[in-house]
């Protein structure tokens, strides 16, 4: 097991060398630098001395388990990061270490009272006398953090596929599939291990080692797959302070307050009909709602009210459907008969075959190929 640890330790400072090294950095990728460090650095110690400190040093393996509580919090902030504008750190963001180094404080303060840290201990086999009260909540709060966060930031992602869709045409590589699986799985196995957790102290079922094992096993395969992924991940809305505040993003989709006339509204529906069909910007594979409301000359508000209400639909689904209009009628135009239907596609401004396939097969009922072989019957 210890050997697991260590190349477990060796690869969470390995990625970490790799994103530094990564061109342009953003703010996730620093966030990402430095929890794969934490990681490995925790699990690196954890692989050395875990046995002794939970035999012979008892304030110390609480220290070592009060690390966890930052996991949490680092998952929460890298995901912030990257479905939101930040671009620092804000001192708000503190309050996610906080419990951590208020606990580390309190086994600071209860090393100097003997009565108090010789009732300290992970190990409750051969405690004679009940835990501190504080120290109890504590590992309560320990227990907690990581379902606490990784349902917020499940929440957050929720939010950020509603952003996705008002925002943007495309949706790969910005949808974060990858880091919600991820969390859904390791939620489930880390909420799992501490119950077992919770079930040693309570029954003295398992050994504290068993536990701990545990968790930094699923850590281990954590620090494999974050590091991958978090290594392709693009940054995706642009960290230019000046393109930010054109994004809508999901709390701003409402329009009670809106401005916008109904005279107003029709006009910009015929600017946006016909530049849809003169230029077709749906041609372009990174099309988002900024550069459409650019073009058009009307702010992304107003235009992304005008999809909403007037088609409504989100912006992702107004331009791919466009999309595939193009794609039917190249399929049945002999100058495309040699093309392949992902050419075409591609050609029409889609960017990967999934999503050609998925999103055709939404809008038409049919896949691309009964809809081709259909169309030569006729």
């Amino acid at each position: 097991m210890k050997f697991i640890f260590l190349i477990a330790a060796f690869n969470a400072l390995f990625f970490s060398i790799l994103l530094f090294q990564k061109k342009p950095r953003a703010l996730h990728d620093i966030i990402l630098i430095l929890w794969l460090i934490y990681l490995g650095l925790f699990i690196g110690i954890y692989s050395f001395y875990s046995h002794d400190l939970f035999t012979h040093f008892h304030l110390l393996s609480s220290s070592l388990i009060s690390l966890f509580l930052l996991q949490g919090g680092f998952l929460y902030i890298y995901v912030s990061t990257l479905v939101r504008y930040k671009t620092i750190f804000k001192r708000k963001d503190i309050i996610h270490i906080t419990p951590f180094l208020l606990f580390n404080l309190y086994l600071l303060i209860a090393s100097f009272f003997p009565d108090i840290s010789d009732s300290i201990t992970l190990d409750t086999v051969h405690l004679e006398n009940k835990h501190p009260f504080l120290f109890i909540l504590f590992l309560i709060v320990t227990a907690l953090s990581g379902p606490f966060y990784f349902a917020l930031s499940i929440k957050i992602l929720k939010k950020h596929d509603i952003n996705v869709f008002n925002n943007f045409s495309f949706s790969e590589v910005i949808n974060l599939d990858w880091l919600r699986k991820l969390i859904y799985v390791f939620g489930i196995v880390w909420t799992s291990l501490i119950i077992i957790t919770v079930i040693h102290h309570v029954f003295n079922l398992f050994s504290m080692v068993f536990c701990t094992d545990g968790l930094f096993l699923s850590l281990s395969a954590f620090i494999i797959l974050i590091g991958y992924f978090g290594l392709k991940q693009k940054e995706i809305f642009t960290t230019d302070s000046t393109k930010e505040q054109f994004f809508i993003s999901e709390t701003k989709m409402k329009y009670s307050s809106s401005l916008l006339t109904d005279k107003e509204a029709d006009q910009y529906i015929e600017l946006l009909s016909k530049h849809m069909v003169s230029s077709k910007p749906f041609l372009n594979s990174d099309l988002t709602l900024p550069q459409l409301a650019s073009e058009i000359g009307i702010s992304s508000h107003y235009l992304s009210q005008i999809i909403n209400e007037k088609f409504n639909v989100n912006f992702f689904d107004f331009i791919n459907h466009y999309r595939i209009e193009e794609v039917k009628e190249k399929i049945i135009v002999p100058k495309f008969e040699n093309y392949s239907l992902l050419g075409i596609a591609f050609d029409c401004g889609f960017n990967s075959k999934s999503a050609f396939n998925r999103i055709f097969k939404k809008f038409t009922d049919q896949t691309p190929s009964q809809f081709k072989s259909a169309s030569n019957k006729l």
